[in-house]
């Protein structure tokens, strides 16, 4: 199993971004991406299902990131829309096994995890 992140860079606030998460190895009933500042912990972001395209977001992104997945490409997205700094962290995307909503937004129950990718917004 293999998760592979991508698309963090430098930008400005007010500025978009869009990270990608290839996935390879077995299937997956969701994939998430989170997030961790330094000094903080790993915090929630996004989840969406593989098959029905169910979106889950935390309230700090909601309206400004939009989850995404092609299951052509076994891609998820995470495009960042009107950026801050305080959305600079590393963004990691791990995938869900089960089918519990209520579950994909606790990193807990991520069975596998890509390594993360640099997100910084200057002000």
């Amino acid at each position: 199993v293999q998760l592979q992140a991508s698309g963090g860079g430098l930008v400005q606030a007010g500025d978009s971004l869009r990270l990608s998460c290839a996935a390879s190895g077995r299937t997956f009933n969701a994939v998430g991406w989170f997030r961790q500042a330094p000094g903080t912990e790993l915090d929630f972001v996004a989840a969406v299902t593989w098959s029905g395209g169910s979106t889950y977001y935390s309230d700090s992104v909601k309206g400004r990131f939009t989850i995404s997945r092609d299951n052509a490409k076994n891609t998820v997205y995470l495009q960042m829309n009107s950026l801050k700094p305080e959305d600079t962290a590393v963004y990691y995307c791990a995938a869900h096994l089960g089918h519990y909503s209520s579950t994909y937004y606790n990193k807990v129950y991520y069975s596998y995890w890509g390594q993360g990718t640099q997100v910084t917004v200057s002000s």
